[in-house]
């Protein structure tokens, strides 16, 4: 995609000569002539570079636009040029945000370099947000399931065309994750996907975070403010929980879908925009249709290609790999040292019911981490911060596998410390009929729980 430059000077003269220089090397090359048409231009040509000149009337209002630029724009970089400038113009410039500051007369050579840093440097943030996003994702869209392997190929198949999709499923299965995916295979991922929590905005302050607003649209709106759809101009946005849209901002969105326009809350200029949306929603869309909720009109513009993520249940197969996975990065990032985790409790893992899927999945493999001082994870923490063993276990912790890679002092730790859980457990927690029933001193059995620093149990709590 060929770089947009939008020249800002007053002299016409040195705008064409610029633009001649830049148009040279193959760039788009957008004018303005005050700083107020500079704005007007920037919603317009979204270029990926500003040069502006300082002194167009005065310095303060080349000041003052390069404010208002970082501050609605403010990954949009800007290249400061003047004729009238010195070291104390040059240092304010960049302390408000400036790449970089050229005094006239201009450099053909200074200037090309500056401008391929400036885009550079651009380039260089938009892609750290990629990897920022790709690092979220990468773990989580994990498995070897028929449920999951359906929904990649949809996935696969969509991702490079320009058509809405709307996703759903019940909590917590990863739908932002699959939306992220979308965006990464599509020809937009070089750009971040821009991402709305409908549910987590305040009704009346969403028009103003999709649409943004124009200076003095209402209390409080003391700048010019770019909302999330110019942000994702020739990217992806995606619109989490939009079952929760009001039926007034669903009508603009509708929009949009249809136009690729809009306008600013308190604005009247028409904004165009090439942008891809994705849907999510864990409601049922329909049924919000049949009671008036949503939009029987933005389901269709949304639903060109609905993808479905299973729920956890549904793919008990991918539990192990995703638990691996949750486990190494949480025990990696936490220096938590190596954990693993014993078949039995997998086994126990893999029944469980999972109603809040893969998040939920990600917390208690967490829990299991922290709470887990070796490095077998055999055991799960009760609500009651009881020990309890794995459930669906029938063999004895002598039978099982996982102790044949350890050292015999470990294994034989790890041996006690399950067959005392398992036991206390099998006499409803009460010390001393467990102590009776495997034949040991009830005091002993307390300074054995306490060596094995289950202080909670030899204490009878």
């Amino acid at each position: 995609m060929t770089d947009t430059i939008l020249v800002v000077d007053d002299e016409r003269d040195i705008r064409l000569t610029i633009g001649g220089l830049l148009g040279d090397e193959g760039y788009l090359v957008a004018q303005a002539s005050s700083g107020s048409e500079a704005l007007e231009r920037i919603d317009e040509s979204a270029p990926e570079l500003v040069i502006l000149d300082l002194w167009m009337q005065n310095a303060e209002q080349g000041f003052d636009v390069l404010t208002r630029i970082r501050e609605e724009y403010p990954h949009l970089p800007v290249v400061v040029i003047s004729g009238h400038g010195n070291i104390e113009t040059a240092v304010r410039a960049v302390k408000l945000g400036a790449f970089d500051y050229i005094e006239k007369p201009l450099s053909a050579d200074k200037l090309l370099l500056t401008v391929e840093r400036a885009l550079s440097f651009r380039r260089l943030s938009a892609e750290n947000q990629i990897l920022k996003t790709r690092s979220k994702s990468a773990s989580v869209m994990i498995g070897q399931s028929r449920p999951l392997a359906e929904l990649m190929r949809k996935i696969e198949a969509v991702a490079p065309t320009p058509a809405s999709v709307l996703i759903t499923g019940e909590n917590g299965v990863g739908k932002e994750l699959a939306a992220r995916t979308v965006h990464l295979l599509s020809q937009r991922a070089d750009r971040p996907m821009i991402e709305v929590n409908c549910a987590a905005i305040p009704e009346e302050l969403v028009e103003s975070e999709l649409f943004g607003h124009e200076k003095g649209a209402f209390t409080g709106a003391a700048a010019r403010k770019q909302g999330r759809f110019d942000q994702a101009n020739h990217s992806t946005l995606f619109l989490d929980e939009i079952g929760d849209m009001s039926l007034k901002t669903q009508a603009k969105v509708l929009r949009i879908l249809q136009e690729q326009k809009f306008e600013r809350v308190g604005g009247v200029k028409t904004i165009s925009v090439d942008v891809r949306v994705i849907a999510a929603s864990n409601k049922d869309l329909e049924k919000e249709i049949e009671r008036g909720a949503f939009r029987q009109d933005l389901f269709y513009r949304l639903n060109v290609v609905p993808l479905r993520v299973p729920a956890l249940r549904e793919r008990p197969e991918d539990i192990p790999l995703l638990a691996d996975e949750f486990l190494s990065a949480y025990a990696r990032d936490n220096n938590l040292g190596s954990k693993r985790i014993s078949r039995a409790m997998m086994d126990d893992l893999r029944q469980r019911p999972w109603p809040g899927n893969v998040r939920e999945l990600k917390n208690t493999i967490e829990r299991l981490a922290i709470m887990t001082p070796g490095e077998l994870i055999d055991v799960d923490p009760a609500a009651s911060g009881r020990p309890l063993p794995p459930r669906g276990a029938t063999r004895g912790p002598a039978e099982n596998d996982d102790y044949m890679s350890l050292p015999y002092r470990k294994a034989r730790a790890e041996f006690e410390r399950i067959y005392l859980l398992r036991q206390l457990s099998a006499h409803d927690h009460n010390i001393t009929q467990t102590a009776e029933a495997i034949d040991m001193d009830r005091t002993s059995l307390h300074k054995k729980l306490k060596a094995l620093d289950f202080k909670d149990w030899a204490e009878g709590k």
